[in-house]
């Protein structure tokens, strides 16, 4: 009985990539489509759509980039998790819908973990403190002294209630010791378009969606949210270095399928996402925009998710900021 109990199992180690190779057969059959719960155009919209370009040349099949905005990503979130786990509905999760949203929303339609599948971790960037030219400020103390001046005469932008780049900037409120009236987007791209035609004169976004207009002169960049300068644009100065030492909020994004997805599905997309990520000019074209593309493995990014919704509940906590 042990010996065949033994060449039992031998077999089926044997079988098991063949196992795998037949649930994976054929996928994807037709199109693919990833949901980005927030406006076209802002760094998590130009992401997917870098990565979905490339994803469809890979598959031979169209993967077809959906934007469902609204509540600092749980709209667009709570419709992946509620969708069927075939592997033909994908979410690029970010930082506010997959770790800040759970303790500052009183309300949630979904768990970050429990409803998804985390198939990889995308990009790693700075959100970007910006302002219209027409600010007299250049940097963070200049600002900061502006808005204690004028108390409530200013207002800034970020991509949603909720959202990293809304919290980040509420932190940042708390230990400076300004203020300033939030007004929530939905999503960076309407966020910009407002601060470059002066209705707001302050925004916070990811740096992707702002850079050119950094480097065109048409928004001046104040400072980025990374504990370090980016290697790929070593002259944006952080916050930490403007007067609050070890200050770090980096947002990020990666990609999620719904819970019950089947695990050669996972591993195939997971498997697929990371090739593409690892391509040279998909590289470039992020480093280009001031996004670092850092992909990993499920189980990875799983124990990414469980560190960050940990440390940004710490946040929510000492912010005091809420979200009904």
């Amino acid at each position: 009985m042990k010996t065949f109990s033994v060449a039992f199992a031998l077999v089926a180690f044997m079988l098991a990539p063949c196992a795998v190779a037949q649930d994976t057969a054929g996928y994807p059959t037709r199109a693919v489509k990833i949901v980005v719960p927030f406006a076209a155009g802002g760094a998590t919209d130009i992401t997917a759509r870098l990565i979905g370009e490339k994803l469809a040349q890979k598959w031979g099949k169209p993967v077809i980039i959906e934007n469902r905005a609204g509540a600092g990503g749980n709209v667009g979130s709570d419709l992946v998790a509620k969708a069927a786990p075939d592997g033909y509905t994908l979410l690029v999760g970010v930082t506010g819908s997959h770790s800040i949203n759970t303790s500052l929303f009183k309300s949630m339609p979904y768990h970050p973990l429990r409803d998804f599948e985390p198939l990889t971790l995308a990009t790693v960037f700075p959100n970007a403190i910006v302002v219209n030219p027409s600010v007299p400020a250049n940097n963070l103390p200049e600002l900061i002294a502006l808005l204690k001046a004028k108390p409530g005469a200013y207002s800034y932008g970020s991509d949603g209630n909720g959202t990293a780049s809304h919290l980040t900037m509420e932190l940042l409120k708390t230990k400076a010791g300004f203020t300033a009236t939030h007004v929530p987007y939905k999503g960076g791209a309407p966020m910009v378009t407002d601060l470059l035609g002066g209705q707001i004169q302050i925004g916070i976004t990811g740096l992707p969606a702002v850079q050119q207009y950094v480097k065109a002169g048409t928004l001046k960049l104040i400072a980025i949210t990374t504990a370090q300068r980016m290697p790929a644009a070593p002259g944006y100065p952080t916050v930490a270095e403007q007067g609050f030492p070890g200050f770090s909020a980096a947002p990020w994004a990666g990609f999620f399928a719904p819970k019950g997805t089947p695990p050669a599905i996972v591993a195939k997309v997971s498997a697929d996402l990371v090739d593409v990520m690892q391509m040279p000019d998909v590289q470039q074209r992020m480093q280009d925009i001031g996004s670092q593309l850092m992909p990993n493995t499920p189980a990875e990014f799983r124990k990414f998710l469980e560190d960050e919704i940990a440390k940004w509940g710490e946040a929510v906590k000492v912010s005091g900021a809420s979200v009904d």
